[in-house]
């Protein structure tokens, strides 16, 4: 292991593989710190097939569907990580004890797997507008390029809609979106032949971009319609951080360090002093390097610098995406049978922009429900348990879940506080506190009251609303503002934490404003430009 190594990036997630990935193309010695726990249960997916033949043929499905322990099975209000099952569960592996977190109004998901969140990512890839970008603070003009080059590495499919301002923007480098079910090409007919009445009432409807190929890339196969999206990803068909980390572990520049948890850091006559954990012994483990470049999410890299530059009692703000659950039903469905091939991702997006400048609005997403087992969706219906056992798998095939997701500002109500913690092994942890202005809840519910109203129209049926604890939206930014004064647990513009000359932070901790539309591949770019600024302030 070298004394001193000259790239350091802490995380395996989008933001560290993407970020890593610039740098090795650049030609630099890059390594990756990271704890990267990997999935050691049997609940691991061995073969590629489809759904409905598993569902069918294999004595064994148990073990991935809900858990050799039954630890898939959940019941109650739906809530964070709902769409975690066993094979993705590692995700968040160890994450009580390593990296604690208490709180009365904030349930996050966070990770300490290979692949960070992005594990059990749902692949959205949305643009963020012009207007949303400068609330967020970053540059327009190379946030633009900078999503060309992401969809470039990781493979995106998206359609050139009548929605396309509000999805892929400018985009280029894409490939032909997978194929609708037939819940989606339903609400796409109809939205079709009333276009003009929707839109006028400022209603766009348009293909939701994702993160999967549906022409073959090297190593990786076209998407299949497995409608096993939940469970595997043995194609490769839908890109994973891991999947960038694995192929960048081939290169002769790229060296990766895995079971180490990042702690805090002190920088001394151009030296980055790392202190880590490893998290097999307990032992404490220095390394050195030239430059760090933080991107363990904006919970993980916020613990981190307030480690660092602050003390217990130290606060930092805190960005994250209120967002509901609508189960509907599409009555014309009910009873008409499982499809075979399925696309198990989101399949449509939902926009209500009245003024028409992409500005602040609020987005929706929808999904079948087909392969996500029905306990997960039951005890959401209007009936007992018992009827609504019989009564789910008729209404399965009519069943949509739509997800409304909200823009969120700081507030000095949103905030994350470093405490004391005897029992955590590194004697403190996050305390977080998020509270909803009156002014925004009205607002939202308003704004999902008007998808409730337009969905009807559509011939789906919302069933209920379900406000889920914020949180959940596993959607964390602005911990770590952008900020053109040195102030400390802030960053420059160039993603350079203030009060440091080597320390980056390349995930959403600078992002000043978070729009609804989901975060990570605006993320993703931010996290290639700076690598970028990293690069020309050491050429």
């Amino acid at each position: 292991m070298k004394d001193i190594h000259d790239y350091i990036v802490v995380g395996s997630g989008c933001s560290g593989a993407i970020a890593a990935q610039t740098l090795v193309e650049a030609g630099v010695d890059v390594t990756m710190v990271d704890v990267g726990v990997t999935n050691t249960d049997d609940s691991k997916r061995p073969l590629s097939r489809e759904f409905i033949d598993t569902r069918k043929n294999d004595p064994n499905q148990y073990k991935y569907f809900i858990g050799s322990r039954g630890q898939g099975i959940s019941w109650g209000e739906i809530s964070k990580g709902a769409q975690v099952t066993p094979p993705r569960q590692y995700m968040t592996k160890d994450v009580d004890t390593f990296i604690p977190l208490s709180s009365k109004t904030f349930s996050p998901l966070e990770s300490l797997g290979y692949g960070g969140l992005g594990i059990g990512w749902g692949l959205q890839c949305w643009e963020y507008s012009d207007a949303d970008l400068a609330r967020v603070g970053l540059d327009i003009d190379r946030t633009r390029k900078a999503y060309e080059t992401v969809s470039n590495r990781i493979g995106i499919s998206a359609t050139k809609d009548s929605a396309a301002q509000y999805t892929i923007g400018n985009l280029t480098g894409f490939q032909p979106s997978a194929k609708s079910d037939k819940n989606h090409r339903l609400i796409q007919r109809l939205y079709t032949k009333r276009k003009k009445f929707f839109q006028k009432h400022g209603f766009y409807v348009g293909r939701t971009p994702l993160a999967v190929i549906t022409k073959p890339k090297p190593g990786r196969k076209a998407y299949r319609y497995l409608d096993t999206d939940f469970y595997s990803d043995a194609d490769k068909s839908a890109w994973r951080p891991w999947i960038t980390v694995d192929e960048l572990r081939k290169k002769t520049n790229f060296h990766y360090i895995g079971g180490l948890l990042v702690t805090s850091f002190e920088e001394k006559k151009g030296i980055v002093t790392i202190h880590t954990l490893d998290v097999s012994s307990g032992e404490t483990k220095l390394l050195k390097c030239r430059n760090l470049i933080l991107a363990s999410g904006a919970l993980g890299s916020a613990r981190i610098v307030m480690r660092s530059q602050g003390s217990i009692g130290t606060k930092v703000p805190l960005l994250s995406n209120p967002h509901s659950y609508i189960p509907c039903i599409q009555p014309s469905m009910f009873g008409k049978g499982y499809e075979k091939k399925k696309l198990g991702f989101g399949q449509l997006s939902y926009f209500i922009d009245p003024a028409g400048d992409d500005s602040g609005i609020s987005v929706a997403s929808s999904y079948s429900y087909q392969s996500l087992m029905l306990f997960r969706i039951i005890t959401q219906l209007p009936f007992n348990f018992a009827d609504g056992r019989i009564l789910s798998r008729f209404l399965t095939p009519g069943l949509v879940i739509m997800i409304a997701q909200h823009p969120d500002k700081h507030s000095p109500k949103k905030y994350l506080e470093l405490i004391k913690d005897k029992e955590s092994p590194t004697g403190d942890k996050i305390k977080a506190h998020y509270e909803l202005s009156a002014e925004d809840e009205k607002e939202w519910d308003e704004r999902e009251k008007k998808y409730v109203s337009v969905m009807r129209k559509l011939h789906t049926y919302p069933i209920k609303r379900v406000k889920t604890e914020h949180g959940s939206a596993i959607h964390y930014a602005g911990t770590l503002p952008f900020s053109e004064d040195s102030q400390s647990m802030h960053l420059s513009p160039n993603g350079r934490l203030h009060n440091t000359k080597h320390v980056y932070v390349a995930d959403s901790s600078g992002f000043q404003f978070l729009p609804a539309k989901g975060l990570t591949f605006t993320l993703m770019a931010n996290a290639h430009i700076v690598a970028e600024n990293v690069l020309k302030e050491n050429s």
